[in-house]
């Protein structure tokens, strides 16, 4: 046995005593994910009416933590955030979910592994937001990083490359809410035919709408690509903006905020509702 496989049987083994608490967690994190979202969207719905303004997770995080008990709220969501963080770290090294080692299977679970990294960085600036730990900053922002990337030897040929790669999560995304795939993730064992009906209907409705905004991401980064201009890439928020615009654009805005609160729900039932397997 080489020592990568002992590593890996190790590793599983491991995950396997502490299945239940990993279980719990993402479960957890799953809930704390949908509030952040759901917040999300009833920011951007606000904005469609003239009452405020689009923002992020990160925005959204500082927004609930100017609410009442909004600094031990921000605590919470960073715990649950890291839960939600290590699921995908097992979902991307166990690979509990037999993704396989094909090149569709290695490319979810790169997916996997670059979802556990985002959602550290989340959960940091949580807890800085918090007062607890040093960094309140959670990372750089999306133009900081696609400079960094456009500083390198074809710098702008890799991140349009990933403008690409952003694309096919997207197309994927659509393909997936259209035929509700993401159903078989769904314990339904004894579930009320409308508690289904409602899952899905979310799942379907949110998913298209974070296909969308993704969409607009990797456009974002091949402009940034094609200009050699790291500030043409955005996030999420850069995403509402552009919608915003639009000739129809804060109707367009209501939609896609729309779904993204179903979004934000449907993970609020994965947390309660999904199959997950550590081991």
């Amino acid at each position: 046995m080489n020592v990568g496989h002992k590593v890996k049987e190790q590793a599983k083994s491991a995950a396997h005593e502490v299945a239940p608490w990993i279980e719990r967690l993402a479960r957890f994190g799953y809930v704390c994910k949908g509030v952040i979202y759901g917040t999300v969207g009833v920011l951007a719905l606000r904005a469609a009416f003239d009452a405020g303004r689009v923002t992020d997770q990160r925005g959204a995080l500082a927004r609930l933590g100017d609410a009442p008990f909004g600094q031990f709220l921000l605590v919470v969501l960073g715990l649950g955030l890291i839960g939600y963080a290590l699921w995908q770290l097992v979902r991307a090294v166990l690979d509990p979910e037999h993704q396989g080692h094909g090149a569709k299977g290695i490319v979810k679970r790169i997916g996997f592994f670059l979802s556990a990294i985002a959602y550290v960085s989340l959960a940091l600036y949580a807890m800085g937001r918090a007062g607890i730990g040093a960094s309140r900053s959670g990372g750089g922002s999306q133009d900081e990083w696609t400079a960094q990337l456009m500083a390198r030897p074809f710098g702008e040929w890799l991140v349009a490359l990933i403008g690409l790669g952003v694309l096919a999560v997207a197309g994927n995304q659509l393909y997936v809410a259209y035929k509700a795939l993401f159903m078989k993730r769904i314990d339904v064992t004894g579930l009320d035919p409308k508690l289904q009906d409602g899952i899905r209907k979310a799942g379907r409705v949110g998913i298209a709408a974070r296909g969308t905004v993704f969409g607009l991401l990797g456009v974002f980064l091949i402009q940034a690509a094609w200009t050699n201009d790291p500030s043409k890439a955005g996030g999420l928020a850069d995403a509402l903006r552009e919608l915003e615009r639009a000739p129809v654009g804060p109707w367009l805005l209501v939609v896609v905020a729309l779904g993204v609160i179903a979004y934000g729900a449907y993970a609020v039932a994965q947390g309660r509702y999904r199959r997950i397997r550590v081991a």
